[in-house]
């Protein structure tokens, strides 16, 4: 089967959606389709570009990416939330060389195949990695809290406080007609939790969907014997938090439970510092962006994982990580959270933002070591749901399912 994938981010710019569809285009390759990928152009790579794994890399210059005001960061210049004419002018020429059966999108950038889906003559899935079909945001955040839903009038002052008044009222009223095409367009949505699923209102809206989860390569669990030299600077015995350091990530709840704590081993945080306080309680370690092998050496050499976040994490695959390594995780009981860990199996669940509840989990586990070890065997059990030989052949299920239907 000729399968393409619509990223907007891909190689060399890898997060952890960007990271997913890497691996699911190499185990793709890998079980014997035809892969591509379309991406939008960064500068400094090439136009079309083949990877070692048989994956072949389009790169598409859009009309907005030109437009370096529009976007905080210079390197992640986002596709919106309509089509962009060079973007659909790119993907019609891709199209036309690739001839893909399928076409599986993972964000925005969905936006400028729809209008030649049917001209494509492809079957159209699409990934939902987080709340963008319904949040000009994608993260179902009002005022720092759960949005309890979309309305016009509050999708319009949240999206232009967050990306000022211009871009976020045409964000907003970009949404709400790109989610209404999508709906009607799609052949079968792909959520990576209940909780995408449900914000997201699929079921409400009667369209084809089904929940899959993000998953884990089959070989995640496995050191490479090169330890980079970094990770000579972890403490001999660490609670270990991965992710970006900001308050949507629960960075200063649990800071505020750490601080606590008495008599507790050291917290090691790893990732961007990007909100954080000046000062940091004794005995915690922060270290900045590291490589994903030496990101695996600290989940395999800590005690246990916390990630308290204070969002909706659809899908959060740092936890998947950290279970295949044999270690449980803190975390909470919103988002896709639920989904992976089981609490009391494979680790424990709390409310977010509330420190009281963090501490008292954290107390737990380090009182309890047994638990540990018990939680950390289990975790380990059931992580293969969550790797590519478990979830792989389910979405290929989903292209052969789409396909036939198609065809008909």
């Amino acid at each position: 089967m000729r399968i393409l994938l619509l990223a907007q981010f891909y190689l060399p710019i890898i997060g952890g959606e960007e990271r997913h569809v890497r691996n699911l285009a190499t185990t793709l390759s890998r079980r014997g389709h035809t892969v591509g990928v379309a991406t939008l152009w960064v500068p400094g790579t090439c136009d079309t570009e083949t990877t070692h794994d048989n994956v072949t890399i389009y790169r598409i210059k859009g009309s907005l990416q030109r437009l370096s005001g529009l976007f905080v960061e210079h390197e992640r210049r986002h596709a919106p939330p309509f089509p962009d004419p060079e973007v659909v002018a790119g993907l019609r020429r891709i199209v036309t060389q690739f001839k893909p059966d399928v076409v599986h999108a993972h964000n925005w950038l969905v936006n400028s195949f729809l209008p030649l889906k049917s001209w494509s003559g492809a079957s159209l899935v699409v990934t939902l990695h987080d709340y963008s079909l319904i949040c000009p945001k994608k993260n179902l955040m009002h005022v720092g809290k759960v949005c309890g839903g979309p309305h016009m009038a509050k999708c319009w002052h949240c999206a232009a406080t967050h990306y000022g008044t211009i871009k976020g009222i045409v964000t907003a009223l970009s949404i709400f007609a790109s989610a209404h095409f999508a709906r009607r367009t799609v052949d079968k949505f792909l959520a990576v939790s209940r909780s995408v699923a449900r914000r997201n209102r699929l079921a409400e809206f009667g369209v084809n969907h089904e929940v899959i989860p993000n998953f884990i390569p089959d070989n995640v669990g496995e050191l490479n014997p090169d330890i980079e030299p970094c990770v000579g600077q972890l403490p001999a015995e660490y609670i270990l938090f991965v992710g970006d350091l900001t308050r949507l990530k629960g960075i200063p709840v649990l800071l505020d439970a750490y601080a606590g704590l008495k008599d507790a081993p050291p917290l090691v945080l790893i990732g961007r510092p990007m909100d954080i306080p000046d000062t940091l309680p004794p005995n915690v370690y922060q270290f900045g962006t590291w490589s994903h092998q030496a990101i695996m050496y600290a989940w395999h050499n800590c005690l246990f994982g916390v990630a308290p976040s204070a969002g909706l994490d659809a899908c959060p695959t740092v936890i998947m990580e950290a279970m295949a390594c044999g270690k449980p995780v803190v975390s909470t009981n919103i988002g896709g959270a639920p989904d992976i860990v089981i609490d009391g199996s494979t680790g424990l669940l709390i409310p977010p933002n509330d420190a009281s509840a963090l501490r008292n989990a954290l107390e737990k586990l380090l009182t309890e070591r047994e638990s540990i070890a018990r939680m950390g065997q289990t975790s380990l059990e059931r992580i293969a749901e969550f790797k590519a030989g478990s979830v792989v052949p389910r979405i290929e299920h989903v292209y052969h399912t789409v396909a036939s239907t198609c065809s008909v």
